[in-house]
């Protein structure tokens, strides 16, 4: 049996409550019934993206986060095409794709060959999210380093009032990291589940939704795909139906999106 990532057995149909939702008789069709996330841009902040691989249908621009130590700020931003280094970036951006087809991907690289990368180049890539008004921003990844406690804060909270959503994975591992845990933005863990569609909401910290995300079949390098398990396949999922509610409802921020996600939430019933 695949191990479970942390925090995933808090989305056990046994273990969830029922929830207040809103006054509607079907809640999803309200909320991104007929959208095709069309108008909306959305970031995959993460290790590439592929775009020629046939499930992801290409990107609206790319952006890589690159160390450079003759520059204050320690980093540049290098924009044009570029390759996914790992595969992983491609998976979260095709798995947005074939829930949002309409979307506008944009991939921004803060990752390396290892799946690693810099807590500047992370909050770097946000930066660069909320500068270039994205709508959505999936986050696949988050920091351990409490040294990155406040600036991921303190650009999460920018995001949030600047209405970029960022839907953030939280860790495969039990413990802190940012910035899934904070409440400006969106936390994702993974369950069990053979319906891309499916999603719970689970009022306890420290994380919200729970989302199909254990032993699913993703795009991967060099066109090919395979059988992965994590809250990084979660939250593309998330990601896609914000922005499907997103293009069916212009303007709303990121706490009405959050609401509606709850709302549209398998343990969510209307009273």
């Amino acid at each position: 049996m695949t191990d479970k990532p942390a925090w995933s057995d808090a989305f056990a149909a046994h273990q969830l409550p029922t929830l207040p939702s809103l006054p509607l008789a079907d809640a999803r069709e309200w909320a991104f019934g007929g959208s095709t996330g069309a108008g909306i841009s959305v970031a995959i902040i993460d290790s590439g993206v592929d775009a020629d691989h046939p499930d992801v249908g290409g990107v609206t621009s790319a952006v890589a986060m690159e160390s450079d130590t003759t520059r204050d700020e320690g980093y540049r931003a290098v924009e044009g095409p570029h390759e996914d280094l790992v595969g992983h970036g491609t998976a979260c951006a095709a798995i947005i794709r074939s829930l949002a087809p309409d979307v506008d991907l944009h991939s921004i690289r803060v990752l390396g060959t290892n799946l690693k990368g810099r807590g500047l180049l992370f909050h770097a890539g946000i930066q660069w999210a909320v500068e270039h008004g994205i709508d959505v921003a999936n986050l696949s990844l988050s920091s351990k380093s409490e040294t990155m406690y406040g600036p991921l804060h303190d650009i999460s909270d920018r995001a949030y009032f600047a209405r970029t959503l960022l839907v953030c994975a939280a860790n495969n591992s039990p413990g802190p990291t940012f910035p899934s845990e904070y409440a400006s933005v969106v936390s994702v863990a993974a369950r069990s589940s053979d319906d891309p569609w499916s999603l719970s909401c689970n009022p306890e910290p420290p994380v919200e939704f729970g989302a199909c995300g254990i032993d699913i079949r993703v795009a991967w390098s060099d066109g090919g795909s395979t059988v992965a398990t994590g809250n990084s396949f979660a939250a593309p999922h998330v990601a896609a139906m914000a922005a499907l509610i997103l293009a069916k409802h212009p303007g709303l921020t990121p706490y009405q999106v959050k609401t509606v996600l709850q709302a549209v939430s398998e343990n969510a019933k209307v009273s």
